[in-house]
């Protein structure tokens, strides 16, 4: 049964969370925050888009499959562990770049690995609840 008014807020909504999770993701290397706490963020708003629409919607709104989307995660996280091996220090040292002024370093690619991982991990769960149902 569709509901008219979870259908039109829904679209505001979701959209609002996501932003909202990527807030989180951007402040979280350097404040309370990060990967983990947005990448859930970005969870629920996916799984409210599954509620009022269906999992077909979640599917084709990632337009990638979540279990890969974990596994990108992976190795996102991977090579920002690996980088500091490979430059001499040890595992999981950061390190940072500047871009046009703007620090970039290790920890927020590893922090973007965590996201997608827990994105990945939690749609895996509900778009396989919602499908058997």
């Amino acid at each position: 049964m569709k509901s008219l008014i979870l259908d039109n807020t829904m679209r505001l909504l979701v959209w609002l969370m996501l932003a909202f999770s990527l807030f989180l993701l951007w402040r979280g290397h350097n404040d309370p925050g990060g990967g983990f706490v947005g990448g859930l963020v970005a969870s629920i708003a996916f799984a409210l888009l599954g509620i009022g629409r269906g999992p077909e919607a979640v599917r084709s709104a990632l337009r990638i499959d979540p279990r890969t989307l974990a596994g990108v995660g992976i190795a996102l996280a991977l090579v920002a562990g690996i980088w500091g091996s490979l430059l001499g220090t040890s595992f999981l040292k950061g390190h940072w770049i500047s871009v046009g002024g703007l620090p970039l370093g290790t920890p927020l690619l590893f922090d973007i690995g965590v996201y997608l991982v827990v994105i990945g991990a939690v749609l895996t769960v509900v778009l396989a609840l919602e499908e058997d149902t």
